[in-house]
């Protein structure tokens, strides 16, 4: 009986072949990504390190290099004692509630415009606007608006029968709380079209199902809206926190810190002692700091996101 025919094996590639085109695989890859790493590294990366090592020290760089005098946890504990730095930390904190502001605001209006009105298009380019438009343009602007002796906002009180109305950015009592209200005014947008977004991918069969069991608008909001939009308000939280952290150009437009030290925060006060003091070592300290506060706080968001957030 004949056996059959062997089949011939195919040569498998040398290691030494295998090798060499995964290395050049491996340098392509290398090649495509060099770009954004040295950009990442040179303008991200060596400012941090260069910000962590100058906060141990005294440094006015106007004295060059050999001004450098390494003073250890001195920036530190100076922070702790500096009642304009405390107040920054004060104004900051107070400043955090522009955000639970207007994503509630962005939340009902997402609601309204995705279930009851009819030129959707319209109002997402109408609440957007302000978003997109120049920081610059917005605060002067506002700075007409508020303006205290005749500005057409206290004309108006004036109007309706408030004979002394605030004089909003030139009062340190209303100067944090006008730039909180322009900031709100600013970021609807941008959360609104997020909002409408997550409600989008809310399946429909729910609230037909809740519809048929009789629920009214409460409870389909609590039950099947909320829970299902609490991914959604997770990121506009965590991303709204930090940028309240990052806030300064409306402050250096309208403010710059002023009336009394009552809108500085911490962005603005550590470009004071930069760059209007040139105590470079300091505000390194207090952009470590800032640092600290941010990674604290999204680090808390994202502990307690387990409770709250249904994926």
């Amino acid at each position: 009986m004949e056996q059959p025919a062997a089949t011939p094996l195919i040569a498998e590639p040398k290691r030494g072949k295998r090798l060499t085109i995964r290395n050049n695989e491996t340098m392509a890859g290398w090649l495509f990504v060099s770009p954004m790493l040295i950009g990442v590294t040179i303008l991200v990366l060596l400012p941090i390190l260069a910000t962590l090592a100058l906060s141990f020290a005294d440094w006015n760089f106007v004295q060059g290099w050999n001004g450098i005098h390494w003073i250890g946890f001195d920036n530190f504990s100076k922070l702790l004692d500096d009642p304009a730095f405390t107040r920054s930390v004060r104004n900051n904190l107070v400043f955090l509630l522009a955000v639970p502001a207007y994503m509630i605001v962005s939340m009902v209006l997402a609601i309204l415009i995705d279930r009851y009105v009819y030129w959707k298009g319209f109002f997402k380019v109408a609440y957007f606007m302000p978003y997109i438009s120049s920081i610059v343009a917005v605060a002067i602007v506002w700075q007409v608006l508020f303006q205290p002796s005749y500005g057409p906002i206290n004309e108006m009180l004036k109007a309706i029968g408030i004979d002394n109305p605030p004089m909003w950015i030139a009062d340190p009592k209303f100067a944090l709380t006008s730039i909180i209200m322009i900031t709100v005014w600013v970021s609807i947008g941008f959360n609104l079209i997020i909002y409408i977004a997550g409600l989008q991918s809310i399946p429909r069969d729910l609230y037909e199902a809740a519809d048929i069991d009789g629920a009214n608008a409460w409870v389909k909001f609590a039950r099947i809206t909320f829970p299902l939009l609490s991914p959604t308000s997770f990121f506009l939280l965590v991303t709204g926190i930090i940028s309240s952290f990052k806030v300064f150009d409306i402050i250096a437009v309208m403010t710059q810190g002023g009336p009394i030290g009552s809108t500085s925060l911490m962005v603005w006060y550590l470009y004071d002692q930069a760059f209007n003091n040139l105590k470079i070592g300091y505000s390194s300290s207090v952009a470590v700091v800032l640092f600290l506060f941010v990674l604290l706080i999204t680090a808390g968001q994202w502990i307690a996101q387990k409770k709250w957030v249904n994926y």
